[in-house]
């Protein structure tokens, strides 16, 4: 019951866990309330369980289990994050419920899975049950299926993916199991309910048995189409509307759902592709040549049998192809004919859309081969091109096709047409445009004349099918010609005509209806895909009447759907429709003056041709106001106009009646239902009077107002014919200039250009000069429509001619052509006409290419022409290629039909001669002008080979490559290249050039892209691929393209394609989809001609995007004015410009709204990202010596999301006033946006740098002044500048510090002052001492200046990367050219002398006698003024810490009182006045005292202003400087010797190697030299620590760094080993190595030792051997108790981490018993105690049974071996050992002890310890002697040898020391006397050197304790500080910091020693624990980087804060200065 009572009090979720079934079955019930409970779907409630469910359905227990399924049946259903544990639950639902045998069970699981399709997860539960086919248990795999089964069977074909289940249908039905065959058998019967016979395919090679049975059952089925039972959440409301017709007995639409459905599956696409080309037989081509037919037959059926596959792989079968079209156009047998004619249908089947490529080919010979009379071979032909036809589009076949209509023989004309009118038949209004339609009629209507009659039938059978698909509008304009008997026919035809894509009722229905099925069906278009989306949406609706309803919204195909257009279209769109197609019949003249006088006063028409002008003017006053007042629909144009054109009509003498008629002639135009009829009654008269002075304007009106009433293309046209038939050059002029406006107003859509151009011609040959202007005049109106391509008719003009022409045309570039202002309201349906979706937006610019004359050049193609371009000598290819270069140039625009040409051509695409590839592009450059869009046809099979030709490894080849694929891309569009596999394939290629080059081509081509195919989702996976591309510039183009292919395939696909990737590659790609989703461009608005009505819509479709599209880098034209205000002035793509313009005083509006807000926008994570992309080298690093375009192209981008636009766009113009703007603005800006500014850092540094290279001073001079605010600004922030910020703005800075301009000097050198406060100095040191290798003298001389102050204000740490190299290279300058760089160089090394004395000889190493003298001469000068130093001093400290003034040098050189007035400007410069106040009175009182200090020993102690001096000084009442007696000055190399040292030390950690191996040098100096090796004293664990890290580096980093070369890593290893080695030597040192450092030592050793890869390497096996001497020198040499602590925890360790290599435990145990075999001389040495310890917590962790179970007995056997040992050498003493244990009586190793010692007390019986312990050492003593014989002949061998002798001796001393008693007799009774004497005379020398030398410390007055202790505290209390967390921090720290000052001016501390040392107040635990090393990482390594100057710094700083503790008292008193003053006396007097 105790049991029962503590699980009931736990929550739900846990009992839900609980161990107990009861529980568990408790917990499960309650949750199930719980579930049933919760209303809201999102409550947080839900997340609990989220782990939970999966256990839920596969708990142990049966009966608890089906609870379990309830509730989780439940959780599905009602939880909104129920989603996210669908793989999880059903792999769990599969595996452990579906095996069950209760069947409430199965039940519960089959509806959890179902629930889950419901909630949207179909995808992952199909997933989980198809692999759940793979069971061995045939339970599982019959649930599966009929799971699969119910949810095809609920919710349809659309839900469940039909493919994968036919995948597996096979392998089911050969199961054994027939249970399983029989659930195969349903779920087949249930697919074919909803795909039909597209499943037939893929069982047909199912057993017969198995599909006749499922032919029985396939028929049994109903003929109706299923219809889905169960619906997605989605798609609920759907379902209850379903349920509403149902209920109201709505199934009459089925029919309609019918064709909706059926299609849903290709049975192709369920098929796998079959590969055949490498099934060929392999004669197979030299058979199809061969001159016996029957070898021919053989190969063609070897073929026909291979292509019967009905899917095959797509491959490159432009051979087999040729070889068939030879066949077919050459053989005479036409039984092979037909035969090759089948393969070739088989081929087109099988491949589908890849036939397209081959088609142009092949089309025109099936067409000619028509010829043939045998109904096999023209049947075998039909079905053939039929095929082919599928695999293409007629756009592309289009010219052929209509090239062989010309043929003379009937036979083919007929079958020709027979095939047009079969391929209309698969066509769709979207896929028929008008400009394919044109030629096909226009080549039908000759045939309908044809003499014979079967060609006439096939054309009218075309014509009628083309009627038929179109409907009447859209053909009739084509068949005005016809008569009625042809147009009967035609219509006859047309209405016997059943489509492919659905069937129409009757012969008016193409009026009414705008067929929806085929809108829907068409993928073509991309109004087709429009009208699916409209046609799909409501689905259960009726779907009759749905396209009725939407006939007038989306006439995007307008012609059908306009003018059945009910509600939406509205009246005055039908009638304009009405008026523009009605053709008024002609009336007679006596019908028109009825009609005239019915509507005119009485007295009027008499008067008309009075012969008195008054008369006649009246006449038409009452006219004018009859036509005022006339109502339109009873106006009879015709009749007026006839009225007025009568007699005198147009020949009226009188200018008054004649402008009263001309104007009354514009008024029935505009009032009237002006018909064409009228107009050309009219216009004759109107061109006649068009040139006349006084009416030319009035007939100009008329025209115009007719040209809105019938159109401008037609009234043009007219007026036109009408001007050039007459020979008046007045009117011909100005008809040019009337038609030069008219365009201009009404737009250019439908004029027809090819009429005009040739008026235009004949006009620019006229002779009138006016006529030959008002023509050019007109060219360049045109000019703005039609673009460039309009010059191509011109060029055979003269020179002269030209030259006006191009100046006209040069006028109007860059201008966009105003928007039209007539013509629209009457005719907008008109104009939606001409927007054609899928086409070009204007007709104009899209048919100028068709009316050029193109020459037919295919002749001259010839087979010797394409030979000389294949042929093997490269000279003659390039012959062949001039040929056809010139071939081109000649003919200059082309047919299509090229012959053989484009084969040659790619083949040439890969010549291994560059040339003659970069030869063929030009020539396909050329090849894409001269034949314009025709172009298209050739795109897969010579455009994709160019792509190929992207990969090229020379950058011009690529160059060449990507010119020619943007020209052709201009000429094709991009539909077609991104149609099919190809552009995938390509992509897929992993050649980086190739990648980066396309990926960067389609980032510039897709965003400008509409719509694109579907086949761009293909190009997805390389895509990901690219991103995750070893090449960086690849992975930059991956992520640039990124967001324009999410712009058209979306989020969701984009997100989907990413299932198919590795887990950690998919993270990757998802965190740039989320950053590309924040950066994708809306979608271009849908460009239309010019209309009110489209142009108000255009604005709604970009509104929601233009936002963030404002922001993003790639701003799409629409959506730079504000949406709200974009008047709808028409969005044609020409009038955009025309739209900015209009409303200038809006957008500046906006862009005055704009600059309210903040300049720079935080964005989170936005800088870090920004250097990984820099350090990931997926962008340009910023390093350049004059800037690149790309650098501020990527800045700019970079700019993009984190700067306001309108500051963005000042930083970058190209004029210097507005960078000065900008920079104002951030200056203004900077106080409020800090966030903001430190977030945008590196950028405005980059772009900060960007201005150096101006060459405008006033913008430098800003800069340098906002740079002293930004850095103060930074400084009071307490920012630190990262590594890329500095690396990226430093060196940039340094250059401008040479500029000639002595006050840029100035700010720079004040710049860099203050660069120091966010800078460690030290780190700034390499770049100032990189810009004295400048070539600019002053830069040098300034840069070396600068070195000097920071050495004086920093000290010699801040030297990098020593002190001796740095000082070497500033030595160089002494010898310089330049007096002022020579002077600079001499000052800083004086400044280096100042602080550190003679040593400075030392480090400048030798320099020439010159040189030195007068280094010498200037030293001594300066010590004659030593009040410069000191001034220096003081003044620099608190400038360079509290960065008051604006000018740092003038503070640094010049007398004190300059400081106020510079403090003044800084205030005006917008400085902080506080910033003067931080100064503390007290320097400047003391100054004069201290500027007359003449001593030489200078004591800088700035901080004593700071803090109570009582307390700091107290033990010191009056400091004895040292006289320095043993070493001038060591006092002052000693206190640097530490910090040093720390600082060498933090450079072996470094990332670079160079760095490292330096660094390791220097350390290797040191120890290799006896005298200086004690210095690293204190510094061992550090350094070891820094060591195992790098070793950690190269195992990690370097060694999978490809691009490192490995001799550099082995000479790293050689480096860290060789030291070690050194170090392990020095047993003093080595046992201050700890226990922890040990143990990670050791660890990062035997890694090392068992690190493959170094191995492979060639000195691999060396390194290996040089550790192995290292790991035993550490055994042996370090602290026994650590190490072996070390190890024992090791083992531990490595023993439990499952990761670790067996082979490691076992080094580790090797190591053990390698000191278990030292133990005998070792034992009195170790701390048993820890060691006990140790064993005891590892026999915890491991107890017997555990270690026991290992796979190895190595572990068990190691530990008894060691208590073994122990045991046998200590005795029973070894149980006192114990002490450390907390409780003894658990611990498992007092038992094992107790057990052992008793045993050995029972074998060893009466025989004393001793004697045992002598026994075994004895025993010992003998294996090792040989060892020592060995080892002492090593090191005489040593002795011997010239080289190594000292390190000989040094050894043999060291053994002796080790082994007093050891006989080094025998080896010394060989050598001679004086070998002998020196042996010992060099051991005595040892001796003596090593014992005299523990003196030398304590003489210099610092124990070398005490330097250890003070050491390390400053840098770690420092970095505290320095962070100002406003801790606290004791006056230790503080007494600790004056001890090491006190150090370097030569102070005695051994005073102080009634204090307890800080080390005491630090120290740790006396027991110390194993750590591993991190705590050391933080305490030591983390400030190492930075050197402790800085630290001291950034201390004082902090100081100055409030928060910086107890100890910034205020002593401000003026006692406290009194007393300061006598301090500094005293010392000065003692000095003295």
């Amino acid at each position: 019951m105790g049991d029962d009572s503590e699980w009931l009090k736990l929550p739900v979720d846990q009992k839900c866990e609980h161990k107990l079934w009861k529980a568990r079955l408790s917990g499960y019930e309650e949750a199930l309330k719980n579930f049933q409970k919760i209303k809201d779907e999102k409550s947080p409630e839900w997340s609990k369980y989220l782990g939970l469910i999966k256990k839920f359905v596969t708990d142990s227990n049966a009966v608890v289990q089906l609870k379990g399924l309830e509730a989780a049946l439940v959780y599905v259903e009602n939880a909104h994050v129920a989603g996210k544990t669908t793989g999880e639950v059903v792999s769990g639902v599969v595996s452990k419920v579906f095996n069950q045998p209760k069947a409430k069970a199965k039940e519960l699981g089959v509806e959890i899975c179902l629930m889950y399709i419901e909630i949207e997860k179909g995808e992952a539960v199909q997933e989980e049950l198809l692999k759940g086919l793979d069971n061995k248990n045939p339970k599982i795999v019959v649930a599966c299926i009929e799971t699969l089964r119910k949810a095809l069977s609920e919710f349809g074909s659309k839900i469940i993916l039909l493919k994968p289940i036919i995948k597996v249908l096979p392998k089911l039905f050969e199961s054994r199991e027939k249970a399983v065959r029989d659930e195969a058998k349903l779920i087949s019967v249930e697919i074919y309910r909803w795909i039909r016979d597209a499943l037939r395919p893929p069982l047909q090679n199912i057993n017969s048995v198995q599909l006749k049975e499922l032919e029985e059952e396939w028929v049994k089925l109903p003929t109706g189409a299923p219809r889905p039972t169960r619906f997605l959440r989605s798609q609920q409301e759907l379902e209850a509307k379903l349920e509403q017709q149902q209920s109201a007995g709505g199934d009459a639409e089925g029919g309609g759902d019918d064709g909706d459905e059926v299609p849903q599956i290709d049975a192709y696409e369920l098929l796998e592709a079959v590969e055949i080309l490498s099934k060929l037989p392999k004669d197979f081509y030299d058979k199809i040549e061969a001159k016996k037919w029957q070898e021919r037959k053989e190969a063609l059926e070897a073929v026909e049998i291979l292509v019967k596959n009905p899917k095959l792989e797509a491959g490159d079968y432009a051979d087999l192809v040729k070889a068939l079209k030879k066949v077919v156009g050459k053989d005479t047998n036409v039984m092979l004919v037909a035969l090759a004619a089948k393969c070739l249908t088989g081929l087109a089947v099988g491949l589908r859309k890849k036939f397209g490529q081959y088609a142009g080919h092949v089309v025109p010979t099936i067409l000619e081969k028509f010829k043939e009379k045998k109904p096999q071979v023209v049947q075998a032909l039909q079905e053939a091109i039929d095929a082919i036809f599928l695999t293409t589009t007629l756009q592309n076949i289009s010219e052929d096709v209509l090239a062989v209509m010309d043929n003379k023989n009937p036979t083919i004309k007929q079958q020709t047409s027979l095939f047009i009118a079969r391929s209309f038949r698969h066509c769709t209004a979207s896929t028929l445009p008008k400009s394919l339609l044109k030629p096909f009629c226009a080549a039908l209507l000759k045939h309908i004349n044809d003499s014979a009659l079967e060609v006439r039938d096939a054309a009218f059978e075309a014509l009628g099918t083309a009627l038929k698909v179109v409907g009447e509008k859209a053909v009739n304009p084509f068949l005005a010609d016809v008569d009625k008997l042809k147009l009967d026919k035609i219509k006859e035809c047309s209405e016997k005509v059943e489509l492919v894509h659905g069937k129409k009722a009757g012969p008016a229905a193409d009026r009414k209806e705008p067929k929806p099925v085929p809108g829907r069906t068409a993928a073509t278009g991309a109004a087709g895909d429009k009208d699916t989306k409209d046609a799909a949406a409501p689905k259960p609706g009726p779907l009759k009447k749905a396209p009725a309803s939407k006939a007038g919204g989306p006439p995007k195909k307008g012609k059908p759907a306009a003018p059945g257009g009910a509600g939406s279209s509205g009246a005055k769109n039908k009638k304009g429709l009405d008026t523009k197609e009605i053709v008024e019949p002609e009336l007679s003249l006596e019908a028109c003056e009825e009609k005239a006088s019915a509507v005119l006063p009485s007295t009027c028409i008499p008067l008309l041709d009075s012969s008195n002008w008054k008369e006649r003017l009246a006449c038409m006053e009452e006219f004018q106001k009859a036509v005022e007042l006339m109502d339109r629909a009873e106006m009879p144009c015709q009749a007026l106009v006839r009225m007025l054109a009568k007699k005198p009509g147009w020949k009226e003498t009188n200018f008054q009646v004649m402008q009263m008629k001309l104007h009354i002639v514009a008024l029935i135009a505009q009032k009237g239902n002006f018909s064409k009829t009228s107009a050309q009654i009219v216009l004759d008269g109107l061109v006649d009077k068009i040139g006349d002075v006084k009416c030319g304007n009035n007939a100009k009106e008329a025209m115009t107002a007719i040209a809105e009433a019938c159109v401008l293309p037609w009234t043009a046209e007219q007026v036109m014919s009408m001007a050039f038939s007459q020979k008046n050059p007045k009117n011909q002029s100005e008809t040019l200039n009337w038609l030069a406006n008219a365009i201009k107003e009404f737009g250019f859509s439908g004029l027809n250009v090819k009429a005009f151009i040739s008026n235009v011609k004949t006009a620019l040959a006229a002779t009138n000069p006016a006529v030959r202007t008002s023509a050019i005049t007109l060219l360049g109106v045109m000019y703005l429509y039609v673009g460039p391509s309009l010059r191509m008719f011109f060029e055979d003009e003269k020179p002269a001619l030209l030259s006006q022409i191009d100046a006209e045309f040069e006028k109007m570039q860059g201008q966009s052509p105003p928007a039209p202002t007539r013509g629209i309201s009457k005719h907008s349906a008109s104009a939606v006409d001409e927007g054609e979706d899928g086409d070009e937006p204007e007709e104009g610019g899209s048919d100028v290419v068709d009316f050029l004359p193109r020459a037919e050049i295919s002749d001259k193609i010839t087979s010797e022409l394409v030979s000389k371009i294949g042929d093997k000598n490269w000279k003659i290819r390039k012959e062949g290629l001039d040929e056809v270069a010139g071939i081109i140039n000649e003919a200059k625009f082309i047919q299509p039909n090229i012959g053989e040409l484009p084969t040659a051509l790619k083949g040439r695409l890969n010549d291994s001669n560059k040339i003659l590839v970069q030869q063929t592009l030009t020539i396909l450059q050329q090849l894409a002008v001269a034949m314009g869009p025709n172009i298209k046809q050739h795109v897969k099979n010579l455009g994709i080979p160019i792509i190929t030709v992207l990969g090229d490894s020379k950058s011009h080849v690529r160059a060449a490559a990507l010119a020619t694929v943007s020209g052709w891309a201009e000429q094709t569009g991009m539909k077609e290249w991104l149609e099919g596999e190809e552009l995938s394939e390509e992509l897929k290629k992993e050649n980086p050039f190739l990648r980066q080059e396309l990926l960067g081509w389609l980032a510039e081509k897709l965003p400008t892209l509409r719509s694109t195919p579907t086949d761009l989702i293909l190009c997805v996976p390389h895509l990901y691929s690219c991103l995750e591309d070893r090449n960086g510039d690849v992975r930059k183009k991956a992520q640039d393209a990124l967001p324009f292919f999410m712009m058209h395939l979306g989020y969701e696909k984009m997100a989907k394609a990413t299932g198919k990737l590795k887990p950690t590659s998919k993270d990757q790609v998802l965190a740039m989809l989320e950053k590309a989703k924040a950066n994708m461009p809306a979608k271009p608005a849908p460009v239309k001609p010019a209309s009110k009505a489209m142009g108000g819509s255009a604005p709604a479709k970009f509104q929601p995007s233009s936002a963030p599209v404002e922001d993003s880098v790639s701003t799409t034209v629409e959506s730079k004015p504000d949406p709200k205000k974009a008047k709808p002035q028409g969005v044609s793509s020409k009038a955009k410009n025309a739209q900015g313009k209009k409303v200038p005083s809006k957008t500046s509006l906006k862009e005055e709204d704009d600059k309210s807000g903040p300049v720079f926008m935080v964005v989170p994570n936005g800088k870090e990202q920004r250097m990984k992309d820099e350090k990931g080298l997926k962008v340009l690093k910023w390093n350049f010596t004059t800037p690149r375009d790309e650098y501020m192209e990527q800045l700019k981008m970079q700019m993009s999301n984190c700067v306001a636009k309108w500051l963005q766009d000042e930083m970058f113009h190209s004029d210097f006033q507005h960078h000065n703007k900008a920079l104002a603005v951030m200056v203004d800006h900077l106080e409020s946006e800090k966030e903001g500014v430190i977030g945008c850092l590196d950028l405005i540094l980059k772009w900060l740098t960007l201005r150096f290279f101006d060459t405008n001073t006033s913008v430098l001079m800003k800069a340098l002044e906002y740079l002293k605010l930004l850095f103060t600004l930074l400084s009071e922030e307490q920012y630190h500048l990262t590594e890329s910020e500095a690396s990226s703005f430093i060196p940039y800075l340094i250059l401008k510090v040479g500029e000639p301009k002595d006050v840029i000097r100035k700010d720079v050198r004040a710049i860099l002052n203050r660069m120091c406060l966010v800078y460690p100095a030290s780190k700034m040191f390499p770049f100032i001492m990189e810009g004295t290798k400048s070539k600019n003298s002053k830069q040098r001389a300034e840069c070396l200046e600068e070195l000097g102050c920071l050495v004086e204000s920093y000290g010699m740490n801040v030297c990098q990367p020593t002190p001796g190299k740095a000082l070497k290279e500033i030595a160089i300058h002494i010898g310089d050219r330049d007096n002022a760089v020579r002077n600079a160089a001499l000052n800083t090394i004086v400044t280096v002398y100042n602080v550190h004395g003679d040593q400075v000889f030392k480090l400048i190493g030798n320099l020439s006698e010159k040189d030195m003298s007068m280094l010498e001469e200037r030293i001594k000068r300066s010590a004659k003024r030593p009040s410069v130093a000191p001034v220096r001093q003081v003044d620099e400290k608190p400038q360079r810490t509290q960065s008051i003034s604006s000018n740092a040098n003038i503070l640094r050189k010049g007398p004190a009182e300059d400081m106020s007035s510079k403090l003044n400007q800084a205030r005006s410069m917008g400085g902080h006045p506080e910033a003067a106040q931080t100064v503390r009175r007290e320097f400047q009182l003391d100054l004069d005292e201290i500027e007359n200090d003449n001593g030489t020993v200078r004591c800088e102690m700035p901080e004593l202003v700071q803090h109570k001096l009582d307390d700091i000084f107290e033990p010191v009442l009056i400091p004895e400087p040292k006289i320095r007696a043993v070493s001038p000055h060591f006092d002052d190399m000693h206190s640097n010797t530490a910090s040093t040292i720390n600082f060498i030390i933090s450079q072996v950690a470094s990332g670079d190697i160079n760095t490292s191996i330096q660094a390791l040098t220097q350390i290797d100096e040191v120890l290799r030299q006896e005298d200086k090796a004690e210095a690293m004293s204190g510094h061992i664990d550090q350094f070891l620590i820094a060591t195992f890290m790098q070793l950690r580096l190269i195992y990690n980093t370097h060694m999978a760094d490809e691009k490192l070369e490995k001799d550099e890593i082995i000479k790293l290893y050689s480096c860290i080993i060789g030291n070690m080695i050194s170090l392990f030597q020095i047993e003093s040192l080595a046992r201050e190595a700890s226990t922890g450092v040990l143990k990670d030592l050791m660890h990062g050793l035997i890694t090392l030792m068992l690190d493959s890869r170094i191995e492979e390497l060639e000195e691999g096996q060396q390194v290996i051997r040089s550790v192995n001497l290292l790991v035993v020198k550490v055994l042996e040499k370090s602290d026994q108790t650590n190490v072996l602590s070390a190890l024992l925890v090791l083992l531990q360790d490595s023993l439990l981490a499952t990761a670790t290599s067996p082979r490691f435990s076992e080094l580790v145990m090797k190591c053990l018993w390698r000191m278990i075999r030292l133990l005998p001389d070792t034992i009195n040495s170790i701390n048993l105690d820890r060691i006990l310890l140790d064993i005891h917590i590892f026999m915890k962790v491991f107890p017997k049974e555990k270690l026991k179970q290992c796979k190895s007995e190595l572990p068990i056997r190691t530990l008894k071996t060691l208590l073994h040992t122990l045991c046998k050498l200590k005795g029973p003493k070894i149980l006192d050992h114990l002490t450390m244990i907390d409780n003894k009586n658990e611990s498992e190793l007092e038992a094992h002890l107790c057990r052992m010692m008793k045993h050995s007390m029972d074998q060893s019986g009466s025989k004393s310890e001793k004697d045992t312990e002598k026994g075994a050492s004895r025993r010992d003593e003998k294996s090792s002697k040989a060892k020592v014989n060995d080892f002492l002949a090593e090191i005489f061998k040593k002795i011997g040898s010239k080289e190594n002798t000292k390190e000989g001796l040094a050894e043999l001393y060291e053994y002796k020391k080790k082994y007093s008693d050891a006989d080094i007799e025998p080896f010394l009774k060989n050598s001679s006397q004086f070998f002998q004497n020196y042996v010992e005379r060099g051991l005595r020398m040892i001796e003596l050197e090593r014992e005299g030398k523990g003196h030398i410390p304590t003489s210099a007055g610092v124990s070398p304790q005490m330097e250890v202790t003070c050491v390390p505290t400053p840098t770690s209390t420092v970095s505290s500080l320095g962070n100002t967390n406003g801790e606290e921090v004791g006056p230790s720290v503080y007494l600790e910091r004056l001890k090491i000052l006190r150090q370097r001016c030569g102070l005695d501390n051994t005073k102080q020693d009634e204090r307890p040392p800080l080390t005491s107040l630090l120290s740790k635990p006396a027991v110390p624990t194993v750590v591993s090393s991190t705590d050391m990482l933080h305490s030591k390594l983390s400030q190492l980087r930075e050197s402790r100057e800085q630290h001291q710094h950034s201390d004082l700083e902090s100081n100055q804060t409030p928060s910086s503790g107890s100890m910034t008292t205020s002593s401000s008193s003026t006692a406290n200065i009194d007393d300061l003053k006598k301090r500094l006396e005293r010392i000065k007097s003692s000095r003295k």
